[in-house]
């Protein structure tokens, strides 16, 4: 990423909205009031101010999971999240939805996965979708 783009990334996350106290800042490290008036010194003393100030130590979806690798799936976890956001579940997360699948197919299947990531049987992931389709139906929760 360019020390600019770097630049107005730290500023955004760090909540720095007023334009006069950006420049505030740009002033205190360079001397100067504007990004163009900045050699790439200058640039990168900024980022380094910036981070001194906070941005960059927790990342947005730092520790996050990476998303699911079928479609499928990563439909079922937005249908258990939209679940979670009307109230309509118990224990919403992962965790949550691992328990509905064992709770409620347990009996049918037999053998239930540990995750719900790790399910590869389009019977059974069909028979997840429907369930929580429904569910979203008599919750109130629009699918679109």
């Amino acid at each position: 990423m360019s020390a600019v783009k770097t630049i107005y990334a730290g500023i955004r996350a760090l909540g720095i909205a007023e334009e006069e106290d950006r420049r505030d800042l740009f002033e205190r490290v360079t001397g100067k009031r504007r990004l163009r008036e900045m050699t790439p010194n200058d640039k990168t003393a900024v980022v380094v101010e910036l981070r001194r100030l906070g941005f960059g130590e927790a990342r947005a979806g730092a520790g996050r999971r990476p998303a699911a690798s079928r479609a499928d799936l990563r439909f079922i976890h937005v249908m258990w999240r939209l679940l979670g956001e009307a109230g309509a579940l118990k224990k919403p997360g992962r965790a949550g939805l691992n328990s509905f699948i064992r709770s409620r197919f347990e009996a049918k299947w037999g053998a239930i996965p540990v995750d719900i990531d790790v399910m590869r049987e389009p019977g059974q992931i069909n028979d997840v979708m429907r369930a929580l389709k429904d569910w979203c139906g008599r919750a109130g929760v629009e699918l679109k």
